[in-house]
């Protein structure tokens, strides 16, 4: 087999990846980023010679130089970044808290014609779980109502556990925020008010507890968190998504 068929070929599978979440409705940063250096990586696998030698011409020119030199620097600076942080993303994705001095927290999500979508109902069988077997933990459901949205993401929820038998009077609702911070700042509002464990466990996909935890410690909140299982196809997306996010927490915040 040509060396030259591997790449196209790895390129071409991570090109599919990312194309499938599109086709179901979710188009973000992280698979229009996907799909951008997959056709590139495409694009020079296919024509692999052509820009051999014109790497080749632009490195005997000395402003050529120059611009590879910066591509090359930007290029490892990216991907050692990202490799940084898909580090502290895994380290992330599960920490339990050490005992029921705690009060759950589940992050909102899309909510489809008043019932949870798969991801929002993965996430509250997370925490159905750990309420089951944790009888003294309180849960905070958390998430305004988004415009295409019937009700708020937290009245979904609570009625999706209390269905599923969890007593209400355990389910506290945060229904104004918009976003993780929100989620986060309105919470802790909730667990100061009602005089539940200042220590929180949080509820989300695997993906996303890295940066809502750092987000939870710059507000002083002592978080640990439990994750919902994420379908594999989708994992890529939002993983590179959640690159974006924790850079732009780091910049802007």
């Amino acid at each position: 087999m040509d060396v030259k068929i591997i790449p196209l070929i790895i390129s071409i599978g991570l090109l599919l990846i990312f194309v499938a979440p599109a086709t179901m409705g979710i188009f973000n940063i992280g698979n229009a980023t996907g799909i951008l250096v997959s056709v590139i990586m495409t694009g020079i696998s296919v024509f692999w010679k052509p820009f051999t030698e014109s790497v080749k011409k632009m490195h005997n020119n000395p402003g050529g130089k120059i611009f590879i030199t910066i591509i090359t620097f930007i290029l490892s600076i990216c991907v050692i970044l990202a490799i940084v942080i898909s580090i502290f993303m895994v380290k992330s994705a599960d920490d339990p808290p050490p005992d029921e001095n705690t009060t759950l927290v589940v992050l909102g999500c899309k909510v489809k014609n008043g019932r949870p979508s798969l991801m929002l109902k993965r996430r509250l069988d997370c925490a159905f779980e750990y309420l089951s077997e944790h009888e003294n933990v309180s849960v905070i459901v958390s998430g305004g109502q988004g415009s295409d949205e019937i009700i708020s993401e937290a009245q979904c929820m609570k009625e999706y556990l209390i269905e599923n038998g969890i007593n209400p009077e355990r389910i506290f609702m945060e229904d104004k925020s918009t976003d993780t911070k929100e989620n986060l700042k309105f919470s802790q509002e909730i667990i100061t008010g009602a005089g539940l464990p200042e220590k929180i466990t949080l509820v989300t996909d695997a993906f996303h507890q890295c940066r809502a935890e750092m987000l939870a410690k710059n507000m002083g909140i002592e978080p640990y968190n439990i994750s919902g299982y994420t379908s594999w196809y989708i994992v890529p997306t939002y993983w590179v998504r959640e690159w974006f996010g924790i850079v732009y927490y780091f910049i802007f915040r």
